[in-house]
């Protein structure tokens, strides 16, 4: 029943950002996202003579191949079976740029791996299982916005669907100013984090922050949506500038994206940012004003790749 398994990315609108167990990859709070139609992660696993794992086609060693096996010998052992694998996976998405590649390359390894051998698992639990390779993958198994619980355990820690078919006018713009791979990784950049004294006061606001980030989506209200993804972006920031010793992902192209927002808005273009570990700059905006930005932003920047992106779809199989 070999199948290749597709899974989309997804933007958290609310931050996660910090792990309570970094074996099982529990996280510190809870979080909401946004899955996009424009960048995903194809992934095939078969039975092979050797374990390999091929990326955009080229095989892989290193931190790439362990990472990967290490996720795959978690599941092998979960679920009682034991071969040599061989993993083909085709990135839609730039690779380790912030622009969550992780969400749905682990999604997408996690249903392959379920078709490899015939598993058959609800949602609830293909989510538990794509987070142990990836937190943010376990939202990426939905479509449209999902929330990722941050539970206390295995079994209570895992993505659930608010709406996979939003009727809400929402557009992200993704503007790729840099598509190199960071130099701090998010695993590395979360635990130095913590180091911030604004980092408790932010857990503490995000059951306020993500019950409000809820009421929005519920009301179709763009402008709280925005302004909420803004301000949860910031605060994520503000706690990596706070940090001992403090680190930011921002470069100077990431500051003038911001600025030139703020500009946008202030001239009556309704628009917001949001931003993950990494220089990339999203952009929240309603269909109206989507041509204009994308002007403006080519106007500012040479070679900037900018891509419109809408609500994508859950976990599914090319090959029925």
């Amino acid at each position: 029943m070999n199948k290749t398994a597709r899974a989309h990315t997804n933007i958290a609108l609310i931050k996660y950002w910090g792990k309570a167990d970094s074996k099982n990859k529990l996280p510190l709070m809870s979080s909401l996202s946004m899955t996009l139609d424009q960048f995903f992660t194809d992934t095939r696993i078969t039975v092979s003579e050797k374990n390999e794992f091929f990326l955009n086609g080229v095989l892989q060693a290193g931190k790439n191949y362990q990472r990967v096996f290490t996720y795959l010998k978690i599941l092998q052992k979960k679920f009682g079976v034991s071969d040599n694998l061989q993993v083909e996976s085709t990135n839609h998405v730039p690779t380790a740029a912030g622009l969550a590649s992780s969400s749905s390359a682990f999604a997408a390894m996690a249903g392959a791996f379920c078709a490899c051998y015939n598993i058959q698992l609800s949602k609830r639990d293909l989510s538990k299982i794509a987070r142990l390779g990836s937190g943010s993958a376990s939202r990426s198994i939905y479509g449209g916005f999902a929330i990722w619980q941050k539970g206390f355990d295995h079994d209570s820690s895992y993505a659930y669907a608010l709406d996979e078919t939003p009727a809400m006018d929402l557009h992200l713009l993704a503007i790729e100013l840099n598509s190199n791979p960071k130099k701090l990784s998010s695993t590395d950049g979360m635990l130095q984090a913590q180091t911030s004294p604004f980092f408790i006061p932010w857990i503490k606001r995000n059951e306020q922050e993500l019950s409000a980030m809820v009421a929005a989506i519920k009301a179709q209200d763009f402008s709280a949506l925005g302004q909420l993804a803004e301000l949860n972006a910031n605060e994520m920031h503000a706690i990596n500038l706070t940090a001992n010793p403090g680190f930011s992902y921002f470069e100077p192209d990431t500051i003038h994206a911001i600025h030139l927002v703020q500009q946008l808005r202030a001239s009556g273009i309704e628009c917001y940012y949001t931003i993950d570990a990494g220089p990339n700059v999203k952009i929240l905006a309603q269909l109206k004003n989507v041509k204009e930005i994308i002007k403006q932003f080519l106007s500012e920047f040479e070679n900037v790749k900018i891509v419109n992106a809408s609500f994508g779809p859950g976990l599914s199989y090319l090959d029925q």
